[in-house]
């Protein structure tokens, strides 16, 4: 797999179509602060199932998360790489795969000096769906983000995306102690990412959207 900072997802020239992003931590994995060995990963249940059944809809399935451990020195990008290659094979295993990663390693305050800058693609900024929409040809007002943490919700909504709120990793506390002040407020509040997936796929049939 390329760097941690590098996007991966095959181009395409088709006209631009709906995709749903994913949060990473907290959203497929559980939430374990910084994952700064492999053994600290552990994918949620059903979030095979759940990307999987996205897949056979011909929904693209895109993780964008912020992986400012890298900035702060916690884990080298090869750790990184490592998980992200880990995740892959276990999605594998219930035939779920991921169309895109957009990664951003950056911090202001980063130990590492090529990570120290105030970027465009931290979350909630939306440089990540931004570039994943130039590479891979997706309509960011039909798309929707799916995360545990405000931030998610966000970007998602800067976007023009429809924003959901898992209940999994920071979900449940976000929604009782940050949401309440947000202007910002998710579309739909999902106990999973099974749930969420169930949702998404309900409205576009309910819009009249054909789901294949």
């Amino acid at each position: 797999m390329s760097g941690p900072h590098q996007e991966q997802g095959e181009r395409f020239e088709k006209s631009p179509r709906p995709a749903v992003f994913l949060d990473r931590d907290g959203t497929i994995n559980e939430q374990m602060g910084y994952i700064n060995h492999l053994s600290r990963l552990h994918l949620l249940p059903g979030v095979g199932e759940a990307i999987r059944t996205l897949n056979q809809h011909s929904l693209p399935v895109v993780v964008v998360t912020n992986q400012s451990g890298l900035a702060r020195g916690y884990f080298p990008a090869t750790l990184l790489d490592a998980v992200h290659a880990e995740m892959v094979r276990l999605l594998a295993l219930d035939g779920a795969r991921i169309d895109g990663w957009y990664i951003c390693p950056h911090h202001p305050e980063a130990k590492e000096e090529q990570y120290r800058l105030a970027c465009s693609c931290r979350k909630p900024r939306t440089g990540l769906l931004e570039r994943a929409a130039r590479d891979l040809g997706l309509d960011l007002t039909r798309s929707y983000m799916v995360g545990d943490r405000w931030s998610d919700l966000r970007c998602g909504a800067a976007a023009g995306a429809t924003s959901l709120l898992v209940l999994t990793g920071y979900g449940r506390g976000d929604l009782c102690y940050i949401g309440p002040n947000q202007a910002v407020q998710p579309a739909h509040v999902a106990e999973d990412l099974v749930a969420a997936v169930q949702w998404i796929l309900e409205r576009e049939r309910q819009h009249g959207i054909p789901v294949q």
